[in-house]
């Protein structure tokens, strides 16, 4: 992997994998590179992507990453990790939605628009024949 496009520095990287399952001292298969498994998580969430975007010639099969995702999110690692992340000074950022959605005319004190003139109301309209047989 070219480490000029790593989203984690390698500092990044020494704090936070401690906190991850899949060590070298763990028991049992450890995965061979969590480091970037944890980039094409990250890089999903920054491109805001589905699974199946995922570039594999960088990260490997969509659906590799997928299932070992939810493995993760099925055994608490995701919250365990933000929390401990959060304690972490200078680790963890401030993000403020400044998203601006507009209101409707009327809820922003327009008058409302009265029946155009001609028109039949509801209840003379609901008293006629139909139109079609």
């Amino acid at each position: 992997m070219n480490k000029d496009r790593s989203l984690l520095t390698d500092a990044q990287w020494a704090k936070l994998s401690p906190l991850l399952p899949g060590q070298e001292s763990s028991p049992g298969t450890t995965a061979k590179d969590t480091r970037l498994f944890v980039e094409a998580v990250l890089w999903r969430a920054r491109c805001g992507v589905s699974w199946r975007d995922l570039p594999a010639e960088r990260f490997g099969p969509w659906h590799t990453v997928y299932a070992r995702f939810r493995r993760w999110r099925q055994a608490g690692v995701w919250p365990r990790v933000l929390a401990q992340v959060q304690q972490e000074a200078g680790l963890h950022r401030l993000l403020v939605d400044s998203t601006t959605v507009r209101a409707h005319q009327v809820a922003a004190g327009a008058k409302k628009k009265t029946a155009l003139a001609g028109r039949r109301s509801a209840a003379a309209a609901a008293a006629s024949r139909p139109n079609s047989t």
